[in-house]
């Protein structure tokens, strides 16, 4: 089992429109302190993405931000993070953020989230890392989109282990437990044509 130092969180630069999804971001930076584990994130200080690096910061946590230069204005870059990376671009930002890491999770957030989450969770399904993914479906959030999984697995457009690669969970703690205690097969199952 590789240890984990760093979780890539994704997750919004907007707040949300209920109270419950700044309330999971608080409860996630606990359990990340608590676990005495690194916070990556996108590096803004807006919105669920700042309320997550400010408790962790608050509570004596590291958070390493990573923006590109395009929105280090826009999103307005954290001022008082432990470190903050500028990138030339999305693409750079997102492979840092990628390697920094040693698991991710998605907290609520807009297709910026998704894509994030998407883009990550192929790598994994394609061989490219053996990082654990978790998803933290803050009052059904995303209840929608994990009903659209499983009938894309249904129609034999997604295979079921990949599917599964995606651990879910309603609170912060014990999905955090379960990316911890992740073990990754040691033979990759999708290997092969007919199995991608």
């Amino acid at each position: 089992m590789t240890p984990i130092n760093s979780i890539c969180v994704y997750c919004g630069s907007s707040p949300g429109r209920l109270e419950v999804y700044s309330q999971a971001a608080h409860q996630l930076a606990e359990s990340l302190v608590n676990q005495n584990i690194r916070l990556i994130y996108g590096g803004a200080s807006i919105g669920i993405m700042g309320m997550v690096a400010d408790r962790v910061l608050a509570l004596g946590g590291e958070v390493i931000g990573v923006i590109p230069q395009a929105l280090s204005h826009k999103e307005v870059a954290h001022p008082n993070l432990s470190e903050l990376h500028i990138t030339d671009s999305m693409h750079e930002r997102k492979m840092l953020m990628a390697e920094l890491a040693d698991g991710f999770i998605a907290l609520p957030g807009g297709i910026g989230t998704l894509e994030e989450l998407f883009e990550i969770w192929t790598w994994a399904q394609l061989g490219i890392h053996n990082k654990p993914l978790g998803l933290l479906n803050v009052a059904g959030y995303f209840d929608d989109l994990i009903r659209f999984l499983d009938h894309m697995t249904e129609q034999a457009f997604f295979k079921s282990r990949h599917r599964q690669m995606l651990m879910i969970e309603s609170q912060p703690e014990p999905l955090l437990n379960r990316l911890l205690n992740f073990q990754y097969p040691t033979i990759h199952p999708w290997l092969g044509k007919d199995q991608i």
